[in-house]
């Protein structure tokens, strides 16, 4: 790779004037390149195992990092069953939540009572209170139905988890598991 101009040149960004004691900047331009070379040269260094910043690492250590394979051969389907239980119960809460809020903020900007005056307008009935959408789609109808999904959620991740762990300890016992490779960090 050829070598720029701009990574030639000094990487100060003041240069003082000896006559009238003014400094003088760099251009942005130029200080921009030189710290961006600089910061390239750091990271090719770093990044190429024969440069002398990495073999002065290994000489201080002394020793290679440790390295540790592991394989990952059952799983405890009741820590599963635990752990998913819970994490399903706390989707459940968010979800009811939020439908709450949802719906609060339909029924605080207006919308309800904007479809009920729209259904008024195209039936064209004279009683206004043939048609209430709220009937239809109120907060405690839908709550109730928003809890009713919860729940069944709740059943459902628990039991496709530890459904998944069974099948992973099946599938374990027939080929092994999972090989994990750990390794010490450099620094």
């Amino acid at each position: 790779m050829t070598e720029r101009p701009a990574e030639r040149t000094s990487t100060r960004a003041a240069i003082r004037d000896s006559s009238d004691d003014t400094v003088t900047r760099l251009p942005l331009t130029e200080r921009i390149q030189a710290k961006l070379s600089k910061a390239a040269d750091e990271h090719r260094a770093n990044a190429n195992p024969e440069s002398k910043s990495a073999s002065r690492k290994a000489a201080v250590s002394g020793k290679p990092p440790r390295r540790a394979r592991l394989r990952l051969s059952r799983i405890d389907p009741w820590s599963v069953m635990k752990t998913a239980f819970l994490l399903s119960v706390a989707f459940g809460v968010v979800t009811v939540v939020s439908v709450l809020m949802v719906w609060s903020v339909l029924g605080a900007a207006g919308v309800w009572d904007s479809i009920n005056q729209t259904v008024q307008d195209i039936v064209g009935g004279q009683n206004p209170s043939d048609f209430n959408v709220q009937d239809y789609v109120g907060t405690s109808r839908v709550l109730g139905f928003t809890m009713l999904v919860a729940v069944i959620d709740v059943v459902l991740l628990t039991a496709i988890a530890t459904l998944g762990a069974f099948l992973y300890n099946m599938a374990a016992a027939l080929l092994g598991g999972i090989e994990v490779t750990l390794a010490e960090d450099e620094r």
